[in-house]
């Protein structure tokens, strides 16, 4: 069943309006799963007919075929003649494109993705039918094997609601993020909503990121995946089929199918579309130090500096917004953060490094003349507008009001530069972490509400039910490009691109910039954390399948916060946690201002024996992270990997999420359960070597092993036929 009425309060009569059938399933919503939303009451008929195939042409690199509708959706006013392109856009890869050829639709800029088709030797095939308007995309290595199918005639394109479904050829599915859970995506009538939000991460939310693309594996291990290129408000409907249904609140349909025929090959097919990751600094792969409200430079120092004095590497130090004078970015509070420039000065001279949060909300109540991020920002006329052109002024951490730079505007850029340029003149900071960028906002849209009137803050339907402006801006504010309501998705995204440039400019080395707020190809300029998780040990258990999601999106600089940022860790937590944290990709200690302590120092010495083990352990295989970072910035394989990407035959891994790898080599299984002493892990086949040990393990096929697990160690193995390079650790990388 394919929805016909995804919207709320559908009743027999409104269905058979839309020439639907209609029928009430008992028991249809799986009450064990928290996004199930059940079988459709409401749904096509076999022989519906939306739109019908007016015409098709074929060439060496496309097809391009002209629907007209036929049947009202009854869900906003139909576009009446739509153009379908199946561009063959290179050997592996088929790009789909759904437009209304009257008008020119909002595409997101970011990422830039080329123009281009192909007309060699493909690996896949595509079948289009005139009699049943269908598309099939297939290999031509198992032609029976069907990776993506649609029926055009099922199609539904309106100004504010577009949506195509697909059958897949398994239910075996990763990907469609950012989510707060297992790896694998459940496919028994499950929504996944994509609009950036600010939410502390929950299971079966929509969070920080947006990520339209799933990575499916077949009944032999071979793998493909879709992705869609698309920056509105979007769901996807995972059904037992099993299928897929993607829905955008506005846009065009740009769907792109990568036809594997390995993960590893999916993973890589998405990049050569929306960029490979940068490069990121040697030192951005040591641990760094942080949390919300030190209080005052004295205390980070102090804290600091008892722990590099009880052997825990340190590579940066990190300052939250208590670090800003009255929460205004590019400032610092000349009192309790007296001396910050010194303070760096004397980091960077013992070869350590400094990170600052910036957000990208400024004041907009400073007096005239006293703030230049708001006096030159109105100078450039480059900050979001209302409805009616004038400047949105919000609330976020700034005392007054908030305004926020249009990044999409021509001259944000050398906005951006100069301001990061006239602060590092002061502190000479290393880095940046660009937080609240989805963007959040204290409102919901303004603090006198939103336009009534506007379709676009009532569009005909809503990807989760949930308000679009609910802590952000108004769908309706303006930014150069378009409407806040198309840009809301991508805001985070060139935000980014905007700080890795300056960061370039003004330091002329390899910039280090993480980001909250996510979209595809965004890895070319930021890395990214998990926000604000729980200290739990359910969040301890999730941030495993958050990191290996974000390197399936082509996003490998991605880490959560050790030991949690939401409440207060135990001894036992903050061990565990700073012993699997030590092999993230991306290794921080940082906590909110209303909770305890939690560095490796002040949790005391059970935390800090099992800090200065693993982090031992990691600067001595930085040598191989790097090399695998290098890997994927070149090649765009991932860091670390969920098992099934090395051994995608094996069912036994598809469900793996408590272990993982870095590259082919190094497998780790860390203890995530509390008074967990020991660790029943999965070990594929082949030959295995304990790293600590050097205990052979030899299997001709997978299973599984006990391991001892001690608070201080992560138990590690080295898959037998592969080079690990190390080195001898130090407290630093320089």
């Amino acid at each position: 069943r394919f929805d016909c009425h995804p919207e709320g309060n559908a009743s027999e009569t409104s269905c058979l309006l839309r020439r639907c059938c209609w029928g009430v399933l008992d028991n249809t919503v799986d009450e064990t799963v928290e996004n199930s939303v059940g079988v459709p009451r409401c749904f096509f008929p076999k022989h519906y007919l939306g739109y019908s195939v007016q015409g098709a042409q074929s060439s060496i690199d496309r097809i391009t075929v002209q629907l007209k509708r036929r049947t009202p959706s009854g869900i906003d006013v139909d576009v009446p003649l739509v153009q379908v392109q199946v561009l063959f856009y290179d050997r592996n890869t088929v790009r789909i494109k759904v437009l209304d050829p009257s008008v020119q639709r909002f595409s997101p800029p970011v990422p830039s993705i080329r123009d281009q088709t192909f007309s060699g030797l493909c690996e896949y095939g595509v079948n289009f039918s005139d009699a049943d308007g269908k598309i099939r995309v297939y290999r031509f290595e198992s032609p029976d094997i069907v990776l993506f199918q649609t029926d055009l005639s099922r199609l539904v394109f309106t100004d504010q609601f577009l949506q195509l479904s697909t059958t897949m050829p398994s239910s075996t599915v990763f990907g469609l993020g950012e989510q707060w859970g297992h790896l694998r995506r459940d496919t028994n009538w499950t929504r996944h909503v994509f609009f950036n939000r600010d939410r502390g991460p929950v299971e079966n939310e929509n969070l920080y990121g947006t990520h339209p693309v799933y990575l499916g594996l077949e009944q032999d291990g071979k793998g493909h995946g879709v992705f869609l290129h698309n920056s509105n408000a979007m769901e996807v409907f995972l059904q037992p089929t099993p299928a897929a249904t993607f829905r955008a609140t506005g846009g065009i349909l740009d769907m792109f199918v990568f036809v594997g025929p390995s993960p590893t090959k999916v993973v890589q097919q998405l990049q050569h579309v929306v960029g490979f990751p940068a490069m990121p600094p040697y030192w951005g792969l040591g641990f760094h130090l942080c949390r919300f409200d030190y209080g005052s430079l004295n205390r980070t120092r102090f804290i600091m500096e008892k722990n590099i004095q009880a052997g825990i590497p340190l590579d940066t130090q990190w300052n939250d917004i208590d670090y800003m004078n009255d929460g205004n970015d590019f400032t610092y509070d000349p009192h309790q953060f007296r001396g910050l420039p010194e303070f760096v000065d004397e980091l960077q001279a013992g070869g350590r490094h400094y990170v600052i949060i910036l957000d990208p909300a400024v004041s907009g109540s400073e007096p005239a003349g006293t703030y230049p991020p708001y006096d030159r920002g109105m100078e450039l006329d480059v900050f979001v507008k209302n409805a009616s052109g004038s400047v949105v002024y919000g609330k976020v951490w700034n005392a007054n009001s908030s305004v926020f730079p249009d990044f999409s505007h021509p001259r944000a850029e050398e906005y951006w530069i100069s301001q990061f340029k006239n602060f590092h003149d002061v502190v000479p900071f290393d880095g940046a972490w660009i937080d609240m960028n989805e963007p959040s906002v204290f409102y919901n849209g303004h603090a006198g509400g939103c336009p009534e009137d506007s379709r676009l803050e009532h569009p005909p339907y809503v990807p989760g039910g949930e308000s679009l402006s609910v802590k952000t801006l108004c769908m309706s504010d303006l930014h150069h490009i378009s409407a806040h309501y198309d840009v809301h998705n991508i805001y985070g995204h060139l935000e980014a691109r905007a700080t890795y440039k300056a960061l370039a400019t003004i330091r002329q080395k390899r910039p280090f910039v993480i980001s909250r707020a996510t979209s595809p190809g965004q890895a070319a300029w930021s890395g990214h954390w998990s926000g604000d998780i729980e200290s739990s040990w359910k969040d301890l258990r999730l941030s495993v399948p958050n990191v290996l999601s974000f390197g399936l999106y082509g996003i490998p600089l991605v880490g959560a916060d050790i030991c949690g940022f939401n409440s207060n860790t135990t001894v036992e937590l903050c061990a565990r946690w700073q012993a699997l944290g030590a092999f993230y990709p991306f290794s921080r200690n940082h906590n909110t201002n209303d909770a305890m302590d939690q560095d490796p120092y002040s949790m005391g010495p059970v935390v800090l024996d099992a800090a200065r083990r693993t982090l031992m352990m990691r600067y001595t295989l930085l040598p191989y992270l790097y090399t695998l970072f290098y890997r994927s910035h070149v090649l765009g394989e991932t860091v670390a990997r969920p098992l099934f990407m090395e051994f995608p035959q094996d069912p036994s891994t598809y469900d793996i999420d408590e272990q993982f790898l870095w590259g082919p080599g190094l497998m780790f299984n860390p203890a995530l359960y509390e008074n967990q002493t020991e660790v029943n892990a999965y070990v594929p086949a082949g030959v295995w070597f304990d790293l600590d040990r050097g205990t052979p393990y030899h299997h001709p096929e997978g299973r599984y092993r006990t391991f001892p697990s001690p608070l201080n160690v992560v138990n590690i193995l080295i898959r037998g036929g592969f080079v690990v390079p190390g080195q001898e650790p130090a407290l630093t990388t320089t």
